[in-house]
């Protein structure tokens, strides 16, 4: 087969303590699926089902060391969240069955340009400009299920500059890991490789060249993250 042009090499996340890395096909997002951080966007938690968006999967970078902040924003925000990382597919899978379908963990920050987005939402359009950029989804290292175990618990946490802005707890989430696993499924196929971001606890905020984020979640791991002007 003849290309136009050499294809860009396949997007890929690092397993921990492991030279192998795991191939990304899809990046999956949950909007809101704390219920403070529902709240303090504007939302009702009780009013909603889990919702979905897809950043492209060569916006995954390396978590460790640095991103550049975007163009076109003067309001970037950081989430931090619980990504999982699927090892197998399907569509319509039960919730017991999604469980087994997750190969590892990770913490990654759904960063996200605030003011497009919400000029975005106010005319009803689609997020794309606020969530889908280049470096918009930093990633640590997968920590695979085998070594973790199926995580429905622990400690989720950001600080700035060295003051906590995020400290919640996975076990918050409105819909689980497994659930929404199995939701996703009645939507789309699901790949080996797809990454799902499960939604942030309260406390976004903004972030400027210069910052420097650290954060981690309990039984997978820490990060370390600057932003580049």
């Amino acid at each position: 087969m003849q290309f136009v042009f050499d294809p860009p090499q396949p997007t890929s996340v690092a397993v921990a303590d492991s030279e192998q890395r795991l191939p990304l096909h899809r990046v999956y997002c949950v909007a809101k699926n704390y219920a403070a951080h529902a709240r303090e966007m504007g939302d009702d938690p009780e009013r909603i089902p889990p919702a979905f968006f897809l950043k492209p999967a060569d916006t995954v970078v390396a978590i460790e060391g640095g991103v550049v902040y975007p163009p076109a924003t003067s309001n970037l925000h950081h989430e931090v969240e619980l990504v999982v990382a699927l090892g197998a597919g399907g569509r319509n899978v039960g919730v017991d069955a999604a469980r087994q379908m997750v190969f590892g963990y990770a913490v990654g920050i759904d960063l996200t340009r605030r003011d497009l987005q919400q000029e975005a939402r106010a005319v009803g359009g689609p997020w794309d400009s606020g969530k889908s950029f280049e470096q918009a989804a930093p990633v640590s290292a997968v920590y695979p299920r085998e070594r973790t175990g199926y995580l429905e618990a622990g400690r989720i946490w950001l600080e700035v500059n060295g003051q906590i802005r995020q400290d919640g707890d996975i076990s918050a989430m409105i819909w689980n890991t497994a659930e929404v696993i199995s939701r996703l499924s009645e939507l789309f196929e699901l790949k080996p490789g797809d990454l799902i971001f499960t939604g942030t606890p309260e406390g976004v905020g903004a972030i400027v060249p210069g910052d420097h984020l650290r954060g981690g979640i309990d039984g997978v791991g820490e990060f370390s993250l600057h932003i580049r002007g």
